[in-house]
């Protein structure tokens, strides 16, 4: 358990102030648009685009979005085509990190793609998804 919660901490704290974008012209590839309903209007949400090499570890792309009328929405931008997944958490207290109870359990809703989450963290065969040349839209609830 210590080390699924450490797993989760690690992937979800603070990687939006360290993602980087790959070197992609803004004409190259399409744009990948995900929302998420949050019932709190507390604090941001924070997403992360990972593909295979990167999952759960650094992400190719990540972004904040604030929550309006009930929802976080984020356009990621120049996405070649591949396969990916998209992980975010409601950073409730705006502290860019995931936060847990005493007992190791989760403090902040979690999410990915293809809405498959069971205890522990996501998992790239469960939160993977391709994209095309075409822009893609999603919504993820956690």
């Amino acid at each position: 358990m210590k080390t699924l919660l450490l797993t989760l901490t690690l992937t979800l704290s603070a990687y939006i102030l360290q993602a980087q974008t790959e070197n992609v012209s803004p004409s190259e590839g399409t744009t990948l648009t995900v929302t998420v309903p949050v019932q709190s209007t507390e604090g941001h949400v924070i997403f992360a685009l990972y593909d295979e090499t990167t999952f759960l570890k650094q992400p190719l792309m990540g972004l904040e979005s604030t929550i309006v009328d009930g929802k976080a929405t984020v356009t990621f931008t120049s996405v070649l085509p591949g396969t990916y997944a998209v992980v975010l958490f409601h950073d409730k207290n705006d502290n860019k990190q995931m936060d847990f109870e005493a007992n190791g359990m989760p403090k902040e809703m979690y999410g990915a793609s293809n809405n498959v989450l069971s205890f522990g963290p996501p998992q790239w065969n469960d939160s993977k998804f391709e994209v095309g040349d075409e822009p893609l839209t999603f919504e993820i609830i956690m």
